[in-house]
This record gives C-alpha cells, sequence and structure tokens, in this order.
C-alpha cells in the first residue's frame, strides 16, 4: 500500500467536510497509513515496538514542523484506546495543565488512560514543565511533549529523565511527492506535472503541512478545464516567495553561493546583502546558519577560531529567539566572518589526509602508541618505550613518531600567514626544530 504521512486510504477515510485544511483531511488512521520516519516506525524500530507491545509510555518527539508529531501522538491514543487531552504550550498555562489532571483522573476512575499531548513542550517555563512531574510518576497519564527545540536544553531535566526522545526527521523528495499523488487524487485536481511536483517538494523543504497547504492553493486556482498543473500556475498560486527564492531551483544555490564567495572575499556589505536576500526570499533561516558554521571552519579555521564559537551561538541564540529578533544575531556572524583573516588549512590538511587514507590503506598502530590494560599486552610490548609529553624538556618528546611505521613524514597541515595562524606557524617551526635536532643527535 502506498503509504502517505497525513493521507487515510479511501476505503477508512470518513467524507471530510470541506472546509477543514487538506492536513487534516489527509490525516492517517492508522499506522500502517504513515509515510516517512522509519527510524521510528520500521519493523522493530522504538515506536513500532511500543504500538505493537501495547506498552506506551511518555516520550518527546523532536523533530522540524510539518513532520507528524501531532499524528503521531493521535495515533498512539487511538491505538490505546486512551483519552486525548491537547495542550498548546503558546496558549495554554497552569490553569489547561489543572483541567487535564482532572480530567485524566475522572476517566482513571473507570479504568481508561489518557495521553496528554503539549505541543511546543518548549514554550512552557520550568514551573509549568515540573507540574507534570507527579502525574507522570503516577501513571495518572502518558505524557508526550512536541518540540522543534533540542529537547536537551529547552526540556527540564527532571521531565526529560522521565521520557524517551525521539527524533523524526524531515521528509524526503519522494516521501513528498508520494504526498502530492494522494492529495491530488483527494481533492480530484488535475495532476501536477513532473517538474512542477518536484518544484513544489523543494519548496516544502521537509515540511508535509506546507507541501499540503501549497498543493491546495495550487489546485484551487487551476484553471477549469486544466488537463495538469504546470510550473507557471504554480508560481500564480504560491506567489513572490516561489519566484524569488526556489530551493528547487538554480537561483536558490546561486543566491548561496554569492553569500558564501563575499564572506571568503572579506566583503561585509556584499555578505549582509546576499544574507538579506535569502532572508527576504523565505529561506530556512536555521539553514543559513548552518552555512555559516561551515564557513567558519572551512574559510576562517584556526586564523580565527572565535568564528566558530561565534557562529554557534548566532545559532543558538536565534533559536531561542525566533525571527526577526534573531536575525541580527545572525548578521554579526555574517559580518564577523567576513572581516575575519581566512584559512583554509585546515581544511585543505582534511581533504589531503582522507585522501591519503583511501589509498593507502590500513597500517598497524606503533607499539609505543598502543593501549596496554592486560599483562599480555605489556608482555607483547605494547606502549614500550613511549615517552609522555608532559615530563619532557618544554612539555615536548622531541624526536617522537606518531605516524604508522613506514609512511613517511607527512606535511597535511601548513599553517598561513594570517591572524593566529602567524603565532601557530612559528610553534610548528620550532617543534620541528627540535625534532630535527634530536635526530641530529641520535646519528
Amino acid at each position: 500500500m502506498t503509504e502517505s504521512l497525513f493521507a487515510e486510504s479511501p476505503a477508512t477515510s470518513p467524507s471530510p467536510h470541506i472546509s477543514q485544511p487538506l492536513a487534516e483531511r489527509l490525516r492517517p488512521a492508522h499506522l500502517d497509513d504513515v509515510i516517512g520516519q522509519r527510524q521510528l516506525l520500521g519493523p522493530g524500530m522504538p515506536l513500532r515496538v511500543a504500538f505493537e507491545s501495547g506498552r506506551l509510555h511518555s516520550m518527546i518527539l523532536w523533530g522540524p514542523p510539518g513532520v507528524g508529531k501531532t499524528t503521531l501522538a493521535r495515533l498512539m491514543t487511538q491505538a490505546f484506546d486512551a483519552q486525548f487531552i491537547t495542550i498548546s504550550a503558546v496558549l495554554g498555562g497552569v490553569k489547561e495543565i489543572r483541567e487535564a489532571v482532572e480530567r485524566a483522573q475522572a476517566v482513571a476512575a473507570q479504568g481508561r488512560r489518557t495521553v496528554v499531548f503539549v505541543d511546543e513542550v518548549h514554550r512552557f517555563n520550568k514551573s509549568q514543565q515540573d507540574a507534570f512531574l507527579p502525574h507522570v510518576e503516577s501513571g495518572l497519564f502518558t505524557f508526550i511533549g512536541a518540540t522543534t527545540e533540542n529537547p536537551s536544553f529547552e526540556v527540564n531535566s527532571a521531565l526529560l529523565s522521565r521520557a524517551s526522545v525521539h527524533v523524526l526527521k524531515s521528509l524526503d523528495e519522494a516521501e513528498l511527492l508520494s504526498l502530492i499523488e494522494r492529495a491530488v487524487q483527494v481533492l480530484a485536481c488535475p495532476p501536477f506535472t513532473p517538474a512542477a511536483a518536484k518544484r513544489l517538494a523543494a519548496y516544502a523543504d521537509g515540511d508535509a503541512r506546507r507541501l499540503l497547504n501549497a498543493v491546495d492553493a495550487a489546485a484551487a486556482l487551476a484553471p477549469r478545464g486544466a488537463t495538469d498543473i504546470d510550473e507557471p500556475m504554480l508560481e500564480r498560486a504560491l506567489g513572490e516567495q516561489l519566484r524569488r527564492y526556489d530551493k528547487g531551483g538554480e537561483q536558490f544555490y546561486d543566491v548561496i553561493s554569492a553569500l558564501h564567495k563575499s564572506v571568503r572575499g572579506s566583503d561585509p556589505d556584499a555578505a549582509l546583502y546576499w544574507f538579506a536576500r535569502m532572508l527576504d526570499g523565505g529561506v530556512d533561516v536555521r539553514y543559513i546558519a548552518r552555512r555559516l558554521i561551515r564557513m567558519a571552519s572551512e574559510d576562517i579555521g584556526l586564523a580565527d577560531p572565535r568564528a566558530l564559537r561565534i557562529c554557534l551561538d548566532a545559532a543558538e541564540t536565534y533559536e531561542r529567539l525566533g525571527s526577526p529578533e534573531g536575525e541580527l544575531t545572525l548578521a554579526q556572524a555574517v559580518v564577523f566572518l567576513a572581516v575575519a583573516p581566512k584559512s583554509n588549512a585546515v581544511y585543505s590538511a582534511y581533504k589531503a589526509v582522507r585522501a591519503l587514507i583511501k589509498t593507502d590503506g590500513s597500517r598497524p598502530v606503533p607499539l609505543h602508541l598502543r593501549n596496554a590494560p592486560t599483562r599480555l599486552m605489556t608482555d607483547l610490548g605494547y606502549g614500550r618505550d613511549y615517552r609522555y609529553a608532559h615530563d619532557e624538556p618544554g612539555g615536548f618528546a622531541a624526536g617522537v613518531s606518531y605516524l604508522p611505521e613506514g609512511l613517511e613524514e607527512q606535511r597535511f597541515y601548513e599553517p598561513v600567514g594570517r591572524g593566529l595562524e602567524l603565532r601557530i606557524a612559528e610553534r610548528l617551526t620550532e617543534l620541528r626544530r627540535l625534532n630535527a635536532a634530536h635526530q641530529f643527535s641520535q646519528e
């Protein structure tokens, strides 16, 4: 059976009211209807086992928007014939939690279980999250929290320790295309051309809800008598955002390239311009943050190690503030990257050593570098003649080779003459001088 994240098989689908959002009309009625999340729902996987064993447990569902967190919570409730209570952490508070407890107590007296589903659980403060603890511990209800944020930072450790964390992934292109086909069947609208469908899947960027809203809009605007929905129709339906910043098209990659090359070229004004263009075009801000983190290592590296920390801090700040406030911290990171001294020395060294390992094979670890946790290993010479650097003059064991035997001395990393790598180069020059002097004294 073709599976779909939000789709119900025609045989089991109720006749939805026409005013319902398409995503709601296509929400699965059975676990086997769910597309994606095979890492959780495949044979032997955690949530599949929970369904099949009848052991419902408290959990945190962590994943990006539109990947089925609410759907899975509802399906689990149905599978265990439990009362389903949903609380929005954006709109709710202690009052809603208290009401949920009272409702759970009422049905518990009848021998029925309750699932309390908290959407955007990271929006609850510590005291609100703590309010669930005694009832989770007593078994009054099963707690399911949904979040787009890292629960390690946003969910209290006490609550986190009582819930399993399940990570949901964005839908891939094949899954999104399958969802388009099912939506077309339900809407009884013209099919999308292959090019339009792929572009629509790219626009959705792994978010099934976003995809279905776009399908609904395009179907509503399809001309009477149209035999298919092509790219021009899709552009008219989705408007300027799709035209200006199409993740499935060439412009998306061109703008990313322009930002990266402006940073590498040390032009903060151009870098800010392309950064703003990406925001204006509707790109996922977290994607920009990931690209900036990569630039910090690829193009600045050890010339200014602060760049990586600044990008990581900017990404974390954005997670806490969201848009538009958090975008300023990313703009700050963009400017810092652009004006920082540049070095690709570590990047080049990493590529070089990877290339060598692919062609050179797996050489054994020299005996003096091996660990010797047992008497037998000591007797075999493991760790023999190892020189502990901290006991050596200057904390450096001159003349020791740390590469496999038979492998000639390598110079993968060569610092550039900019930023902190100036000092690193001086240090390496001195260490190499000490090595050479030691070797000369042994001859």
